[in-house]
């Protein structure tokens, strides 16, 4: 069937405006949308152990559409126990939220490395809380050790973070995690507010909203002990495999692009930081939600410009080294990648 001659203008105006949007690239090798066909979104998801108020930035890239402009639909799944870098290395997810230090583990014998790619937490992201009524006297090395010995603290999930933190913690005042204390590791790290108030526990380690929420049910205080004080840590960054740096870097950057667009927005519009806050913990009071975001804010819990530092790493690694879940060698480049980050572009 011929067409007929009144619908060639739209035709070639139609071609003209999909050519000029062709042509309108960001520059990169690759943009996402591009690589996922015809302007479609590219799904990925990212794997992440529990819901924290501490990846807000991820939450804000995801609900202010600093993925979508870039071409990607971004899902967050949480995979508790560990299952959030098993996830990437199995395949079930693209990236994954977490700590540096868990991917050393799991690149043992790995011939497709995890890979640290944007930076989100630069702060050791954990706190311990005692039974309300029941803190130390002082932060003393001699109070703290007096007050731990014999407790019963729930450390959370054996080799994560927060459990390893805790071990740190006992060695430096001189006690053995394994006879001086009682340490309680389940896998759920939503249950810190509950087995203290149960009295499983005598003491917690956890972070937001955990802390706000059990100082609103009277189980505890604020925080006898805030291991942020360690300085730059690589507490919880986004990383990918090393196959997907080199098979897809267009996608790596526009996601660290979007990442570190949302690190500038929760630093410089806390207006907007609480109301994503809301939307994403929505059945936290308000005044847990103030603590929260206000607490983040003190201890400088977020990176400002995505970058992770030799330092951050370092601390990260020393703990499990000195912890003794780490034994071997790494390297800076062996786990961080920098190359998207400096590359950023709004």
């Amino acid at each position: 069937m011929r067409m007929r001659m009144g619908k060639w203008p739209m035709l070639l105006a139609l071609v003209m405006v999909t050519s000029l949007l062709g042509a309108c690239g960001n520059g990169k090798a690759e943009s996402a949308a591009t690589a996922s066909g015809g302007g479609k979104l590219k799904k990925i998801v990212i794997a992440e152990p529990l819901h924290s108020t501490g990846y807000l930035p991820l939450y804000v890239a995801q609900r202010e559409g600093f993925f979508e402009k870039r071409g990607l639909d971004v899902e967050v799944i949480q995979a508790a126990g560990g299952a959030h870098v098993a996830a990437v290395v199995s395949g079930d997810a693209w990236g994954v939220i977490g700590g540096t230090e868990s991917n050393a583990l799991a690149n043992n014998n790995n011939s497709d490395p995890i890979i640290s790619v944007v930076n989100v937490v630069n702060r050791a992201n954990v706190y311990l809380m005692a039974k309300k009524g029941t803190a130390p006297a002082s932060q003393s090395p001699e109070d703290l050790k007096a007050f731990l010995q014999g407790k019963k603290i729930n450390a959370g999930r054996h080799g994560g973070t927060p459990n390893l933190l805790t071990r740190y913690l006992l060695i430096q005042l001189g006690l053995d995690p394994e006879k001086d204390v009682q340490l309680l590791e389940p896998a759920d790290g939503s249950t810190v507010v509950t087995m203290v108030q149960q009295g499983a526990a005598d003491i917690a380690n956890g972070a937001e909203p955990q802390i706000s929420d059990g100082i609103a049910k009277e189980v505890w205080e604020e925080p006898f002990y805030k291991f942020h004080d360690l300085g730059d840590f690589s507490y919880s960054v986004i990383s990918v495999k090393k196959s997907t740096i080199e098979k897809d870097p267009a996608t790596v950057q526009s996601f660290t692009d979007a990442i570190v667009e949302a690190l500038e927005v929760v630093q410089s519009d806390k207006e907007l930081a609480m109301n994503h806050l809301k939307a994403e913990f929505p059945t936290l009071a308000d005044e847990a939600l103030q603590a929260a975001i206000d607490r983040a804010y003190t201890d400088a819990l977020w990176s400002l410009d995505g970058l992770i530092s030799e330092d951050a790493l370092k601390h990260d690694m020393d703990v499990m080294i000195q912890t003794g879940i780490f034994k071997g060698e790494y390297t800076y480049e062996s786990l961080v990648d920098m190359q998207f980050v400096n590359n950023a572009k709004k």
